[in-house]
């Protein structure tokens, strides 16, 4: 046996914090709790940001009505749009100016939230989105936030981020800060069984992706791994279950925690360059971002897993998560898995199948290397490494 003295030593540890994450609240039946949280955090005219489709789903009637009963001033913004931008933010800022709100919640899934978010920066701070692209640009105190998820998939409400396109270029922007992120964020499983199975299934991939694509980064910490780590064991088991079977209330409470653990682990680890590749494709092309992210998540693994720590990575998760079996090779089964996941999700295997066309590679290479998220890659691709990626999935295999 070594002695201590001939051993290796460690690689250091990479000094790192843990911003305070939103007070979470869950189970069935939490968001009647909205008045009293409201009155906590000091709020007496409160703005509601949702959409049309949670209008019709029933549950803004069910939030407003606890505020009525307790006697809350409230506005509603109910005018988002799936990929949120300027446009819908200055829009949302309109509505709360004019009923001077002291209090915000984001009722929906992410483009609510960013909607949310992006009013919150703008009034608080005044200037423009762009004003706020990056981290740590708000110079006020901004107003609280409460995120009320009605979808499992962006875990938008356990992050600081708003993503907001330019309305003119459709260019994403990512404007982050620790005051931007919800004081709370209510869990209401119930609330996610009125989405339609194909947002059950886009949100969810997307969900998978966080999970992922956090759990590799370079900016990944012990604390993020923890996070990474069981949002995967929780969607991995949920995932197929509510494809499967979308009533299945346990898989639904599964499936909201693990997009909720895979937002914190985005909080303090970031993404890569699945949804670099994926970013393009939404803004030129139109796809919706789950089926986006989910064609380029097993080619960008698969690149990957070239790198040795990030291939452990994954065959750690597909152990622990009971998908690989003794004596297979445990990236393989986690791709071989992932791939299964998407044909139930109905994402399709090729580019072609989206109507891309093979000659706008080229231009989606260059818009993919210049995304944010393609820095914190495990392995930092290049113009032509994404352009390699893309044209792995061009046109459908025969």
């Amino acid at each position: 046996m070594a002695c201590v003295a001939d051993r290796e030593p460690l690689p250091a540890l990479a000094p790192f914090e843990v911003p305070r994450p939103p007070r979470l609240i869950f189970g069935e039946g939490v968001c009647r709790r909205i008045a009293s949280l409201v009155r906590d955090l000091g709020g007496t005219r409160v703005l509601l940001v949702t959409d049309p489709g949670i209008v019709a789903a029933g549950h803004v009637g069910t939030v407003r009505e606890c505020l009525e009963h307790a006697g809350i001033a409230h506005e509603i913004h109910d005018r988002v749009r799936e990929n949120p931008t300027t446009l819908d933010v200055d829009r949302c800022v309109e509505v709360a100016r004019t009923g001077k709100v002291d209090l915000i919640i984001g009722l929906g899934g992410g483009s609510s939230m960013d909607t949310a978010k992006g009013c919150n920066f703008l009034l608080t701070g005044g200037g423009e989105m762009r004003d706020y692209q990056g981290i740590g640009k708000v110079r006020h105190p901004m107003l609280p936030f409460i995120a009320i998820p009605t979808t499992a998939g962006t875990g938008s409400e356990c992050q600081s981020f708003a993503l907001i396109a330019d309305e003119g270029t459709r260019r994403k922007m990512a404007c982050g800060d620790h005051k931007a992120a919800a004081r709370v964020a209510l869990l209401d499983p119930s609330l996610t069984l009125s989405q339609p199975d194909a947002v059950t299934a886009h949100t969810g991939v997307d969900a998978l992706s966080h999970a992922l694509e956090s759990a590799v980064t370079r900016a990944r910490t012990p604390v993020s791994g923890i996070w990474s780590g069981e949002a995967f064991r929780l969607i991995a088991r949920a995932l197929p279950r509510v494809l499967e079977e979308g009533d299945d209330p346990r898989a639904r409470a599964e499936m909201q925690l693990g997009a909720a653990f895979s937002g914190l682990a985005i909080e303090n680890s970031m993404l890569g360059a699945a949804h670099s590749a994926a970013n393009p494709l939404t803004a030129r092309f139109g796809v919706i971002h789950g089926v986006a992210v989910g064609i380029m998540l097993p080619q960008v693994m698969e690149w990957n897993a070239a790198d040795a720590p990030t291939r452990e990575t994954y065959a750690e998760l597909a152990r622990t998560a009971g998908i690989s079996r003794p004596g297979e090779d445990p990236v393989r089964s986690l791709l071989c898995w992932t791939r299964r996941q998407l044909q139930a999700a109905a994402v399709p295997s090729s580019l072609s199948g989206l109507g891309v066309p093979e000659d706008a590679i080229p231009d989606l290479a260059l818009e993919a290397s210049r995304q944010w998220t393609a820095r914190f890659n495990p392995r930092t691709p290049s113009v032509r490494d994404f352009e390699a990626l893309y044209r792995s999935i061009a046109s459908s295999r025969s």
